[in-house]
């Protein structure tokens, strides 16, 4: 804006006082440059320069003992906004009166009366300013960023390659959210539902890129685009410069429609609030703790747990039938995509045949037990705990009561065999 009134101030005296052919092409060059309508345009270099009246100093109205009790009765109200304190004022101001809280002549209260919002919010800004520890508001400084990134909503996927994923955040800050604490970032892909979970100590602009780097790496495919919702740990100009110098398409979801992001917010409920829960995690030690559970997890989570995939959403009135394919495994659908390479999915075929799904169960359980132990912890103990030691094996017989289901099986089959067919039958 202060650049297009800089404009004007150069050729406003120029178009006034020129032929009419130069005039078009004056106008023409101007359209161009500011991006105004034509007609917009011939009022804004057209228009008269208004006589100046000079400043209105309210201060000659309103000085320094109307601001002192507006400081009152701003206190008074537990720091209402200027809207809310105007009305109020005529029911204050007799009640402190009547209780010898403050004095005011004729002259002084008719001008609490009438005194305006606007007016009100300049008399008080010096003071708010101090009750907020001498820091004035920042402004948006994330909202141009914003506005760059497109918005992308849960209907306008429409089946994409694999390698677009959805990106949130989880915070483990138990019933506070103050000071610092461990989050949890969820990467989902939308094509295949692989899921990569990434925890990070602290919530910065520099900790969000490391994470992103580290679920790329661990993705069976190459990522094509990250879609994150209007959290300013995303919306900002380091994060989005980075994602799009590496090819990476951003977009983000609507603020405050949850559903935009439906596939990892699932996520969120079904992998991270279930195996870790709602503690608070802080430090160093918490982090290392969910790294070696998320280590476990991706394996166990992406080539052993089924998930369904909408197939399709149909509207009939208020009703909404949703039909689903059938449940299969995130690989599965890896390695049923034409799009991904064969090197990839031969990849993960070794990466198949070398995974036990017991073992896995055992270092998820383990895992889940070590981080318990961090739960509300700073993390600054002095003495080094052991690590937790699993016997795999002993595990593995009692997963799920398998000896007494083996042994009840040999005695029937011995039973089986010694009765006679009379005593089969």
């Amino acid at each position: 804006m202060a650049t297009r009134t800089e404009l004007v101030e150069a050729i406003i005296e120029r178009y006034r006082s020129t032929s009419r052919a130069d005039k078009q092409r004056i106008l023409d060059e101007f359209v161009a440059v500011t991006g105004h309508h034509r007609k917009h345009a011939i009022r804004v270099l057209a228009r008269r320069k208004q006589p100046s009246r000079g400043h209105k100093n309210t201060s000659l109205r309103y000085g320094s003992d109307v601001r002192d009790a507006l400081i009152l009765l701003w206190e008074v109200s537990e720091r209402l906004c200027s809207k809310r304190l105007k009305p109020l004022i005529p029911v204050l101001l007799p009640a402190l009166e009547r209780h010898g809280r403050l004095e005011l002549d004729a002259e002084l209260r008719d001008k609490l009366t009438t005194v305006s919002p606007a007016t009100m919010d300049r008399l008080l800004a010096e003071v708010r300013v101090v009750a907020r520890g001498g820091q004035r508001r920042r402004a948006g400084m994330s909202s141009a960023v914003r506005r760059s990134v497109p918005v992308r909503t849960f209907g306008d996927w429409n089946d994409p390659l694999p390698g677009f994923v959805e990106v949130d955040f989880v915070a483990h800050s138990g019933t506070s959210s103050s000071g610092s604490f461990a989050q949890t970032m969820v990467l989902t892909d939308i094509s295949t539902g692989w899921t990569e979970c990434v925890p990070v100590r602290t919530r910065d602009s520099g900790n969000v890129i490391v994470a992103i780097k580290q679920a790329r790496s661990q993705f069976p495919f190459p990522l094509l685009g990250v879609d994150f919702d209007n959290d300013s740990a995303f919306m900002n100009e380091f994060v989005v410069s980075w994602c799009r110098s590496e090819n990476l398409e951003v977009t983000r979801s609507r603020a405050y429609r949850k559903n935009d992001q439906a596939h990892v917010e699932q996520k969120n409920g079904a992998i991270v609030r279930r195996l870790v829960g709602y503690g608070r995690f802080v430090g160093t030690e918490a982090t290392i703790a969910l790294r070696q559970l998320y280590a476990v997890v991706r394996l166990h989570g992406n080539l052993f747990q089924p998930s369904f995939k909408l197939r399709e959403k149909t509207r009939i009135g208020a009703r909404v039938i949703k039909r689903y394919h059938p449940p299969v495994p995130p690989v599965a659908r890896v390695l049923a995509h034409p799009a991904v390479t064969e090197a990839d999915k031969d990849r993960l075929r070794a990466l198949l045949v070398t995974a036990d799904p017991v073992l896995l169960f055992a270092g998820l359980r383990a895992a889940q037990e070590e981080l318990g132990k961090r739960v509300d912890r700073r993390g600054i103990s002095q003495t080094l705990e052991e690590p937790v030691v699993v016997d795999f094996r002993r595990f593995a017989a009692n997963l799920g009561g398998l000896e007494k289901w083996r042994d009840k099986t040999n005695a029937s089959a011995t039973v089986s065999t010694n009765q006679t067919p009379a005593q089969k039958t």
